[in-house]
């Protein structure tokens, strides 16, 4: 039985008491002793009851907290997590620019190269074709002067000897001219396809 439902019996007999001038009561000591009695075997199981609550009130808060604690730090771990990725994709985009960068740069510097390259080789050719073209002119004249009836002619071979040479080193000048070349736009398309 609750200590409630004692007290509740204990007061509903107070009432039903027989009443006297005053606001006395006639009560029948026997029956308050009783009441009494069994108040106190209840009280007992009461404050045990009130005990376990109290514990379990506690344990209850105990495990709330820790539960919020775990939930902090579960938050704070995924936070730094998602800062961490964060700063990952930012540190890879800044290094693909980079290297993008770089690679841009480099590929202009390789295209500048080529191109002062290939002004260097074809300025070159250019010398020795013109070269080449100053010995055939050469070649020409002394075959016309040597054909021409106030020129001596090839009558006497002391005067084709020069020509013969004239005309080999104009043969020469525009081979060597023409395998450089070849030699030269060989080394400059390979360095324009790298």
């Amino acid at each position: 039985m609750s200590i409630y439902r004692v007290i509740d019996k204990l007061e509903a007999y107070i009432k039903d008491g027989t009443a006297l001038p005053l606001k006395y009561r006639v009560l029948s000591e026997e029956r308050l002793v009783e009441y009494i009695e069994k108040m106190r075997a209840t009280l007992p199981e009461e404050v045990g009851r009130a005990k376990l609550i109290a514990k379990d009130k506690d344990r209850v808060l105990r495990e709330a907290q820790e539960r919020a604690q775990s939930i902090v730090t579960e938050a704070s771990t995924a936070h730094a997590a998602m800062i961490d990725d964060h700063e990952i994709v930012r540190q890879a985009k800044r290094n693909a620019e980079i290297l993008l960068r770089d690679a841009e740069e480099k590929a202009a510097r390789i295209a500048a190269g080529a191109d002062a390259y290939a002004a260097h080789v074809l300025a070159d050719l250019d010398n020795r074709l013109t070269t080449a073209l100053g010995s055939v002119k050469k070649g020409v004249e002394a075959l016309n002067n040597a054909r021409s009836p106030g020129g001596n002619g090839a009558s006497n071979g002391v005067q084709s000897a020069p020509l013969a040479d004239a005309a080999a080193k104009s043969k020469r000048v525009a081979f060597d001219a023409q395998q450089q070349t070849m030699r030269e736009t060989a080394e400059l398309e390979s360095v324009h396809v790298k």
